[in-house]
């Protein structure tokens, strides 16, 4: 879906990941579940590219359901795969530590199961070689994103900026419908690893200029930064 010039997701909002395209190529944004692939190919398309022009992939961290068909591209189409150094080893596989899955309501996890399962969820294809960055680091690919350090949901959880499309990328740092229960809005994401250094993380956003906030789950947001952070302020009370 193109949301607006260079601008595009990939997926729904029960798992997405996204598209920035500038005159330089492509950067991916996570690579949501393995069989998004069809979906990553035509969204490709729509936007008038194709598979010679992806540069690189950008991981907000390394969970299974934001590696999906990174390995794909990194192994059939030489693309470098970029996460946080601290995420490195999550993205190749590393053991995680257990987490709270808090509240949830039976129909929204169902979905979120389900659709994740139909997709290759299930069985993640995990990177075998990866190139690493830090919080605060300007990456040399389409787009030229700075890194935000967000960590929380995981210990290398990141943003990403892109001013030029006015966009910030968040993962899992932050989500506009809850996978577990439904609930809708700029909120803490579950599965989190340290919910309250997640949650203080978040105010390294505050002074990020942009209007759209898109999450690895849920709706986009298009109403601002700062409007996002007062609704998820909210909710976290």
């Amino acid at each position: 879906m193109k949301l607006t010039e260079g601008l595009h997701r990939i997926g729904n909002d029960i798992v997405a990941c996204y598209l920035v395209a500038t005159d330089d190529g492509v950067t991916v944004i996570d690579a949501g579940l393995a069989g998004q692939w069809p979906q990553f190919l035509r969204e490709l398309a729509a936007a008038g590219r194709d598979l010679s022009e992806v540069r690189a992939v950008i991981l907000t961290h390394g969970d299974e359901d934001h590696l999906g068909f990174a390995e794909r591209l990194r192994r059939d189409h030489g693309v470098p795969v970029f996460v946080h150094e601290q995420d490195a080893q999550r993205a190749q596989g590393a053991a995680k530590p257990a987490v709270e899955w808090g509240r949830m309501r039976v129909l929204p996890l169902l979905r979120f199961l389900g659709y994740a399962a139909a997709r290759g969820g299930l069985k993640t294809t995990f990177l075998t070689e990866v190139q690493t960055f830090t919080a605060g680091q300007t990456l040399a690919v389409p787009g030229h994103p700075t890194v935000i350090g967000l960590p929380g949901h995981s210990p290398g959880s990141v943003g990403f900026h892109f001013p030029n499309q006015r966009a910030l990328f968040v993962g899992d740092a932050l989500t506009t419908r809850h996978v577990l229960t439904g609930a809708e809005g700029p909120a803490p994401a579950p599965f989190t690893d340290d919910p309250a250094q997640a949650l203080a993380s978040l105010a390294e956003l505050s002074r990020i200029d942009a209007d759209w906030v898109l999450p690895g789950h849920g709706p986009v947001w298009s109403d601002g930064v700062s409007q996002a952070l007062e609704r998820l302020g909210q909710a976290a009370q």
